[in-house]
């Protein structure tokens, strides 16, 4: 017999990255998986995703309270470590919200009802906030806002300032652009064969949108709430104006955001990804 393996056959080992088409049709799978999961295992897994981006938050924190730092800097190695958040939701194994806006490729294939979509999304938002505050308790209880003088609380409090004061629209518009790159980043890890592969294929679209400034809700779920503790428990320098840093202002926050992070995903990389590599159609 002979000892070459036909054309036909696939190799053993295969280190090649998955094809854009074979991505979709592994996004469409864990879509149905994701929508049809059972309550309790879903909101659990949402719970740690809170945390993970929380943790993410946290690793960014640090690296931005460095005061000698330049801004290109703070921004560029603040995002690449904030890439650990994603890293963990995507290896470990949990629910995020605004990846899981990637299930509309499933909706779009009839494979899920429009009920299960947003009911995924409604378990899933509610656990990665329940998630994310749980982490802020633990962290204000730490005193790791202590850490560089105080600088890591400072941070927290300039951030949510910054997170807050823009206008309705910008926001919006800053989520969108937040959640096309998030999933553009899921969607490079679902190419990856290995643990290593699934991280680099993050790293970049991740550590951009950080760089860029732009908005991601369930990020902001560890911010906004720990700098609206810091202002509740007194714990604000003197003279620092926390005016903004209000419920009110949270929820100025994250609703423009979150609807922002669901057009991005959604629609300017699932429902476009669908729409080019859905069954019928020749694609590359």
């Amino acid at each position: 017999m002979s000892g070459r393996t036909s054309d036909s056959q696939q190799p053993i080992f295969n280190l090649n990255a998955y094809s854009p088409a074979e991505i979709q049709d592994s996004v469409e799978t864990v879509g149905v998986k994701k929508a049809t999961l059972p309550l309790l295992p879903s909101f659990m897994l949402s719970v740690m995703a809170g945390g993970s981006i929380g943790f993410g938050a946290l690793y960014y924190t640090i690296v931005a309270s460095d005061a000698d730092l330049s801004f290109a800097t703070i921004r560029v190695v603040g995002g690449l470590v904030f890439s650990l958040g994603l890293a963990l939701v995507l290896v470990a194994g949990a629910e995020l919200f605004t990846g899981n806006n990637l299930i509309v490729m499933a909706w779009a294939s009839g494979k899920i009802s429009t009920k299960q979509m947003l009911r995924n999304w409604t378990i899933v938002y509610c656990g990665n906030f329940v998630g994310s505050v749980g982490l802020v308790i633990l962290v204000l209880f730490s005193h790791h806002l202590d850490m560089n003088g105080g600088r890591i609380g400072l941070t927290i409090l300039n951030t949510a300032v910054a997170k807050i004061s823009p206008d309705v629209v910008t926001l919006f518009f800053k989520g969108i652009l937040c959640n096309i790159l998030v999933c553009l980043g899921v969607w490079l890890a679902y190419a990856g064969r290995s643990v290593t592969d699934k991280i680099v294929g993050l790293i970049l679209p991740v550590s951009a949108f950080v760089a860029a400034g732009f908005e991601h809700c369930i990020a902001n779920m560890y911010f906004l709430p720990m700098a609206w503790l810091l202002t509740e428990t007194g714990q604000v320098p003197a003279g620092f104006d926390a005016s903004v840093i209000t419920i009110g202002g949270i929820v100025h926050n994250l609703v423009p955001v979150t609807l922002g992070n669901i057009v991005g995903g959604s629609g300017f990389v699932g429902l476009a990804y669908w729409v080019i590599y859905r069954k019928g159609r020749n694609a590359p």
